[in-house]
């Protein structure tokens, strides 16, 4: 049966700085936002921002224009957390929200209030297995998923096959995992045809859940280190990330303490 959901007061949490908007809200907060896009029946994109995504904002129209269709954009990294605090700007560690953390919660949450969930993205394989754990992990949960290996065109037979099994499904909330930008690319393109409530950029999420990428210690992550441990998992797949893109972050932020 579907329980009441206790509304979490909202007060004003837009923050804009290094160019962007920010949203500083919790995780009960954000599970209060996707509770209030299914009660109205709206279509939201629920973003996330992270040193990657900025400079990825920041070199990328398309990612631009993504981010201008954004509803809400979190906040997914503590150094962002940090630059703000600097910045004068009141954030606290628990308005840092990583999918490491939220997808339990919002697993809970959608069992509780029998929200449908579709999954779109890892790897053939990885999201079933995925979506096997959350089942067995969360019983009554309403979760389908679909695997992020297609040809994205717009127009192509696959493509489209996907946002028909997703019209079909219904669901409340729509997770696409296919890491960055390629996930931005595909929400904005297909957007007017996605049949969804709260649009989720989830990144690696499931594949945290079946086990095919190691979690970093949640301690790793209080701390704002979890990209250390990423950077020691997958050296040649995140060196550029995590050793050359945080100099383009800090120019922006040397800027703006400049400029006030």
């Amino acid at each position: 049966m579907k329980q009441i959901q206790t509304k979490i007061p909202r007060v004003s949490t837009h923050y804009k700085f290094l160019g962007i908007q920010i949203d500083a809200l919790s995780i009960p907060e954000l599970n209060s936002v996707i509770a209030e896009s299914v009660e109205q029946s709206r279509k939201w994109i629920i973003a996330n921002h992270n040193l990657h995504s900025l400079y990825l904002y920041h070199h990328d129209a398309r990612m631009r224009t993504f981010y201008t269709k954004a509803e809400y954009t979190h906040i997914d990294g503590m150094p962002l957390v940090m630059f703000g605090k600097l910045l004068g700007y009141p954030l606290q560690r628990q308005q840092r929200v990583t999918y490491v953390d939220w997808v339990n919660p919002l697993m809970a949450e959608a069992t509780r209030q029998g929200w449908r969930i579709f999954y779109l993205g890892s790897k053939p394989g990885v999201a079933d297995k995925g979506v096997r754990i959350l089942r067995d992990r969360f019983p009554g949960l309403q979760i389908a998923c679909a695997h992020g290996y297609i040809e994205a065109r717009k127009d192509s037979p696959e493509n489209q096959a996907v946002l028909s099994a997703i019209a079909t499904y219904q669901p409340h909330i729509l997770m696409v995992g296919m890491g960055m930008p390629r996930q931005e690319y595909w929400i904005s393109d297909n957007l007017e045809d996605i049949h969804a409530n709260a649009i989720l950029t989830s990144g690696a999420c499931i594949d945290y859940i079946a086990g095919t990428v190691p979690t970093p210690p949640r301690w790793m992550g209080r701390f704002g280190l979890e990209w250390l441990y990423r950077l020691v998992s997958e050296p040649k797949r995140l060196w550029k990330r995590y050793l050359l893109e945080p100099w383009f972050v800090a120019t922006l932020f040397l800027r703006e303490i400049l400029s006030i």
